[in-house]
């Protein structure tokens, strides 16, 4: 025999039940609430607000005549991107520094992370630690000025230490061919000692009778690493892996704008500082906007992509 369905008027008095019970809830902890309000004003004011403005990308902007008066263009402005010819340029520029910075910068705090933990808390750790972290602090525009003073071709120390040891100093400053060894060398060095921050905070919980019980089966120090403190932070690897591919496209504009001369244009170039100029410098809103919103599709789907497969073949993914 068939079992009776339930009736549309025995649900609803269910629903209405679980409504009046979350909004109890939340006046409840209205606390809560009142702490992650200033966060989400400020994500839907200024990330979703600005929006808005995205149609730009597929019209003609007129400033005068606003976004809503300005005419409708379709996909004209990313045509005339694709069929640039600076177009694969740029995005190989972009992701060339992105991968090469994420092979060398992205295993390095990992690296740090565990051999911060081998050491026993005392002096030389704190110092280590200070040292590596302090760079993080330290703004752009000073980062830029510095690699620029130490580089110089007539005055950096790096290119007279070099010189007095019989080595002939490249043009680090000029020549395309260095500018990315350059730019990622310089990054790794200011964000390592910070990245290590949330792996050492993934490896304190390592339950130390792992260890103890490792020792006891006669495991070394390295087997230990491998089998007990790597499987820990491998969901928090997972998670930051899955961010950094995210934004594989994002390489940000300011450290690369003040670094970039005519000279090493060829392999400095890429789709932020080519927006800056062409929205900023030369006030082609329309079609900066078009590439702007190219670039971020793309990091977009990548996030997904990198994301599906991550939980397909783990269990750890950002959703």
């Amino acid at each position: 025999m068939q079992k009776n369905k339930p009736s549309v008027a025995s649900i609803q008095p269910k629903l209405l039940i679980n409504k009046n019970s979350g909004w109890r809830k939340a006046l409840q902890n209205w606390e809560l609430y009142l702490f992650i309000a200033p966060a989400f004003f400020y994500y839907l004011i200024f990330h979703y607000g600005p929006m808005y403005g995205v149609q730009i990308a597929f019209k003609n902007f007129i400033p005068v005549k606003g976004i809503l008066g300005s005419p409708w263009a379709g996909f004209d402005h990313f045509e005339r991107f694709f069929n640039s010819y600076y177009f694969w340029d740029l995005l190989w520029n972009t992701l060339s520094i992105s991968l090469y910075e994420l092979a060398i910068g992205f295993p390095l705090p990992i690296i740090l992370a565990l051999a911060f933990n081998e050491v026993k808390d005392g002096f030389f750790k704190r110092t280590v630690q200070t040292v590596t972290y302090a760079p993080h602090f330290i703004s752009v525009v000073v980062m830029a000025g510095m690699i620029i003073t130490f580089l110089s071709p007539s005055s950096g120390i790096v290119i007279h230490l070099l010189t007095a040891l019989g080595i002939n100093a490249p043009d680090f400053l000029t020549d395309p061919a260095w500018f990315k060894t350059m730019y990622v060398l310089s990054g790794v060095w200011q964000g390592t000692g910070w990245g290590t921050i949330i792996y050492l905070a993934a490896l304190s919980s390592v339950d130390p009778q792992l260890h103890e019980a490792a020792v006891m089966d006669g495991a070394n120090r390295f087997r230990r690493i491998w089998h007990i403190n790597i499987p820990t932070i491998v969901p928090t690897i997972t998670i930051l892996l899955i961010l950094n591919m995210g934004s594989i496209l994002g390489v940000g504009f300011e450290k690369i704008l003040l670094l970039q001369n005519p000279l090493n244009m060829g392999s400095s170039d890429v789709i932020s500082t080519f927006v800056y100029r062409a929205g900023l410098v030369d006030a082609q809103y329309s079609f900066s906007t078009a590439v702007g919103l190219f670039n971020s599709v793309v990091n977009a789907v990548l996030l997904v992509v990198v994301n599906r497969i991550a939980r397909r073949t783990s269990e750890t993914s950002l959703w």
